[in-house]
């Protein structure tokens, strides 16, 4: 009774809203009844400090593990503590490959299933559920690492990484998709860049912590700096697991839907519904492709652009940490400062601003011979990589049709565009690196997935909303 009640509210809300915000002026007031009368029928504030604070604490628990695991340490770990040839299955690789296929393995995976489970959250009213899932999930693999000393752990190492790595991409389907759940529409832009900005935040300085423990490993007490090493890969986990505490106790409960026969069926039919939709859309279907194709140039860069210093440019160990806290830190300005460039001029300029300055990048970096202009590189990276990321998930939550309820399934339709664009980013870069034996001539092809990108945005349309502060 109570769910159908909360229905009907919904349906009278939007008929209202349809019937009296004609014009751009009239769309604040319809934001602010959707404020009042969704607070009262959801059982838990809009806009509440707390809630939100919370969500974006998430950010800060399972970014570690994205700096840590697969951009900083974890990498040049495992190249170190494996043979350079291997054989797997009857089939000769390098560790360096080995680890790449974990990484499509991992994101191949969760792409198959995340529509799945995401849909099956719509239908059951188990988001909060499915976020704790792959944050235990992911926490516990990433605390299984800590016993990957060598070759004699290599299936534990290679298996503990998928599943650390399903974990941490299985749980951001469902954080994104608590973002319209627990903010009106005009918050989106800055609560998603407050969510970004702790999560770069809390990760370089879990990342200072571990570099320090392992370059004075015996002030620390540990025998090698092996040791130090495999125990910030503990630390990450608990660090992971235990702030997270923190949005599993403020993030609104799950609304328990009746018991719904053929669960798993009504999961993907579900995700069918919001293509069928979507497909029909001009505004979201191109904002989709466009985000598809310059997400596949955002991710290769981000996680080959510390292969591309230590092979193009010679970089040691210690300037590879360089590079990645830079662009940690600048990162953290760029996510808020085009959050403001947003609500000044609007989404689509910010990210037409960010794709030039992506394209920019490619460019520059094929001609870059120095390392003094790869750090500046690398510093004009994170200002747009932040930037990027934070207000391509709040463009998105603005497109996401008014009257839909559960959103989780939107935000898993994108999030299985990005993991696709992951595999078809990183691929293309290799297999243009293996034609041509450049790795500057992938960075170059890399630059046409934002031209395109650019090109598919300039089509989109997104409407302003009048910012209140919260």
């Amino acid at each position: 009774m109570k769910m159908l009640l909360s229905r009907l509210q919904q349906k009278t809300l939007d008929n209202f809203i349809n019937k009296y915000s004609i014009n751009q002026k009239k769309l604040s007031c319809s934001i602010t009844i959707r404020y009042i009368f969704m607070s009262q029928s959801s059982g838990f504030q809009l806009n509440d400090k707390k809630i939100i604070n919370g969500w974006a604490f998430f950010d800060w628990a399972n970014s570690a593990f994205a700096l840590v695991i697969t951009a900083a340490i974890f990498p040049a770990y495992f190249v170190a503590v494996t043979d350079e040839n291997l054989s797997v299955f009857g089939i000769e690789m390098t560790n360096s490959s080995l680890y790449a296929y974990a990484i499509s393995a991992a994101y191949l995976l969760i792409a198959i299933f995340s529509p799945l489970l995401s849909g099956i959250a719509d239908y059951g009213g188990r988001r909060k559920f499915f976020l704790k899932f792959f944050t235990i999930l992911g926490s516990i693999a990433c605390l299984s690492l800590y016993f990957f000393g060598g070759m004699e752990e290599l299936a534990l190492g290679v298996i503990g990484f998928i599943f650390a790595m399903i974990g941490f991409a299985g749980g951001l389907v469902f954080y994104n998709a608590f973002l319209p759940v627990i903010t009106t529409e005009d918050q989106y832009d800055r609560v998603s860049a407050r969510g970004f900005s702790y999560g770069y935040i809390g990760s370089v300085i879990l990342l200072v912590i571990n570099l320090i423990m392992i370059n004075y490993h015996e002030s620390f007490g540990f025998s090698d700096s092996g040791a130090a090493t495999r125990f910030s890969f503990l630390m990450v986990g608990l660090w992971w697991i235990g702030f997270a505490l923190i949005p599993f106790k403020r993030l609104p409960s799950d609304e328990k839907q009746q018991n719904t026969p053929d669960l798993l069926k009504r999961g993907g039919q579900e995700i069918r519904k919001v293509w069928s939709i979507v497909r029909h859309q001009k505004n979201i279907r191109n904002f989709l492709y466009s985000f598809f194709c310059y997400s596949a140039g955002v991710q290769t860069v981000i996680f080959l652009a510390a292969t591309f210093a230590e092979k193009e440019l010679e970089f040691g160990t210690i300037e590879l940490i360089g590079v990645i806290l830079i662009l940690q830190v600048v990162a953290i300005a760029g996510a808020v400062g085009f959050a403001r460039l947003s609500e000044w001029k609007g989404n689509k300029i910010a990210l037409i601003v960010m794709l030039l300055i992506w394209t920019a990048i490619c460019l520059v970096g094929y001609f870059v011979t120095a390392k003094a202009q790869f750090y500046a590189i690398a510093a004009c990276v994170g200002l747009v990589m932040g930037g990027i990321q934070s207000l391509s998930r709040s463009t998105y939550s603005k497109l996401i049709p008014q009257e839909t309820k559960d959103p989780t399934s939107y935000f898993s339709f994108y999030d299985v565009l990005e993991k696709v664009a992951i595999i078809i980013g990183t691929f293309t870069f290799g297999f243009v690196e293996q034609l041509t034996g450049s790795m500057r001539m992938s960075l170059l092809v890399l630059g046409s997935f934002f031209i395109i990108g650019l090109a598919i945005l300039l089509s989109v349309r997104v409407k302003a909303v009048e910012i209140k502060e919260v």
